[in-house]
Parts: structure tokens; C-alpha cells; sequence
């Protein structure tokens, strides 16, 4: 039970830290992010290069979609097109996937402390980039704890007769890791904590990179949660855009899904360690899915609707 309660402090950890970063990454203002946007959405690659840098920003997919799926529902661009920007955030979000496997545990201190001076300093001087240094600082600071916590965590969680069953069937059954990917995505809303969570066990032994491989493609799925979320409510435009969001990362889980064990044996040529090797795949997945579609971006907006149309007639 102690090892349950300090896995989701750490978690708390993690995704506050996320949001601290990303709030010192911020520079671009609601206004300054809509002016980019409308000077990248007339061509699909130059929307796809844009939803990249978007996503490197904010740190977070999830905020681009919740971003762009408002710029929708305002009437204010339409669906067919933020393609190339939802196509960009998903090579985007794995900024933060490949950040995490750093190994910078000596700086969580001084990160942290660091963090706090910047703040008090820019607190009293009312400067707000002394802030932002602040929140980068401290965000990476909780970012890098929050990581070494898993780590330790790890071997005492799979002691835990649930976590134990899961860890064991999902080393077996590449479906059980890809629905377990995409449930815990789902609920912590955050594709980088659950892969932080996944590279822990594996770093610990206890999965195996085909597992862990399985649990990231369902992490894509999981992610598409907030979108569908912002959607809610929200009129036909918006909704194609989130649907397209789930589209893309279903279609290209469905891809890869059959080759986990072949794609388990190239990612062990990335790196020797084992996060380094799932952070390396998950980036190549995310590439290859995103510029595939790209040359097709309006094929694919065109299924989209058609899916859509689908849905709604046999309702």
C-alpha cells in the first residue's frame, strides 16, 4: 500500500512538473499562437511542421488538440484544415518521451532550488522571463524526481498480486499491453507519464521491450481521450478534427501491431539501455505514421467525413 501511495505522488509529481514546463516554455500567447496558425494552415506540410514545433513548445499534444479543436468550433479554420498540424503533434509529443530517459538525477537539486530562486527573483522584479526560466528549472527538477521515484518504485509495485498478474500477462499477450497503454492514458491524460511509468518496469526487468513496445502503442490511443473530450458538445468541425486525431493513431497502432516482435528486435539495435531503446521506437512509430499519411492528408480528411457520415446514420 506505501508503494501505491508513493507511485501516485510521484505521478502528481510528474504531471505537475509537466505543467510547470510547459508554462515556462510558453511564449507564445493565445493571440501569437493564432496568427502562426493561420500563417501555416494553407499548405498540409507547412501545418505539419508547425504542429511539430507546437507540440515541442506546450510540451503536450493534448493542449495543441484542445488549442486547434477550439480554433474549429470557433469557425475560425476549418477541419480539413488542421490535419497537417494533428499530424505533426504526434512526432511533437515525443519530445518529452525522449527527454525523460536522461539520466540527470545529480541536477534534481540543484533544478528544483534553481527553479525557486528564479522565481522569488522574478516575483520581485515583476520580470517574466526570470519566471520562465523558473518554471523550466523546476519543472525539469520535478520531471527528473518524479522519474528516479518510478525507478524505485517499480520492484516493489510488481509485488502488488494486481500489478504482478498485469506485468506477467502483458509480457505474453501483446492486445493486454496495447489496452493497458491506452486505459492508463487515458486516465492520467498524459502520454509521457505513462510512458515514464513503463520505462520504470522495464528498466527494472519487468517487462519486456515487446511489452513495453505494446504499452506505447496503446498509449497513442490513449491520448486521444482529451481531444474527444474538448470535442464534447462542441459543432461538426471540431468533432472531425478529434476523430481524425483517433484515426491517425488507431490506424498506425493497426500498422504496427502485428510486427511488435520484429520492431522489438530492431529497437534493441537503438540503444543498450532499455528506455533509450522504447523512447528511440516510440519516436520512429510516430514519424513513419505521421509522414505517411501526410502525401494523403486529403484522402484522409475525405475518410474522416466519411467515417463520420457512417457513424451518424447508423444512429
Amino acid at each position: 500500500m506505501a508503494a501505491a501511495g508513493f507511485f501516485l505522488l510521484y505521478l502528481l509529481f510528474f504531471l505537475t512538473g509537466m505543467q510547470i514546463l510547459k508554462n515556462g516554455l510558453s511564449i507564445l500567447s493565445g493571440s501569437t499562437m493564432r496568427s502562426w496558425v493561420f500563417a501555416c494552415i494553407d499548405h498540409p506540410f507547412k501545418a505539419f511542421l508547425a504542429g511539430i514545433v507546437f507540440t515541442g513548445i506546450l510540451q503536450s499534444s493534448s493542449a495543441v488538440m484542445v488549442i486547434v479543436i477550439g480554433l474549429v468550433s470557433a469557425g475560425v479554420i476549418t477541419f480539413r484544415q488542421t490535419i497537417g498540424i494533428i499530424l505533426g503533434t504526434n512526432i511533437g509529443s515525443t519530445f518529452t518521451t525522449q527527454l525523460i530517459t536522461l539520466d540527470l538525477g545529480s541536477l534534481i537539486i540543484p533544478m528544483i532550488g534553481g527553479g525557486l530562486l528564479f522565481f522569488l527573483a522574478g516575483a520581485m522584479m515583476k520580470r517574466q522571463s526570470l519566471l520562465r526560466i523558473s518554471g523550466i528549472l523546476s519543472g525539469l527538477g520535478l520531471l527528473f524526481l518524479s522519474m528516479s521515484g518510478f525507478g524505485k518504485l517499480a520492484e516493489p509495485l510488481s509485488h502488488l498480486e494486481t500489478v504482478s498478474e498485469l506485468l506477467l500477462y502483458s509480457n505474453t499477450h501483446a492486445f493486454a499491453g496495447v489496452l493497458g497503454g491506452t486505459v492508463l492514458t487515458a486516465i492520467i491524460h498524459s502520454s509521457a507519464a505513462a510512458a515514464g511509468i513503463i520505462m520504470s518496469f522495464m528498466n527494472a526487468d519487468l517487462l519486456t521491450l515487446s511489452a513495453g513496445i505494446a504499452y506505447i502503442l496503446g498509449a497513442n490511443i490513449g491520448t486521444c481521450i482529451t481531444g474527444l473530450m474538448a470535442s464534447a458538445g462542441a459543432g461538426h468541425e471540431a468533432k472531425l478534427t478529434a476523430y481524425a486525431h483517433v484515426w491517425l493513431n488507431v490506424l498506425g497502432v493497426a500498422a504496427f501491431y502485428p510486427f511488435i516482435a520484429f520492431c522489438s528486435g530492431i529497437a534493441e539495435h537503438f540503444a543498450a539501455e532499455p528506455d533509450l531503446q522504447l523512447a528511440h521506437f516510440s519516436l520512429v512509430f510516430n514519424v513513419v505514421s505521421s509522414i505517411a499519411v501526410l502525401p494523403f492528408a486529403e484522402p484522409f480528411g475525405r475518410f474522416v467525413e466519411s467515417s463520420a457520415r457512417f457513424v451518424n446514420r447508423k444512429h
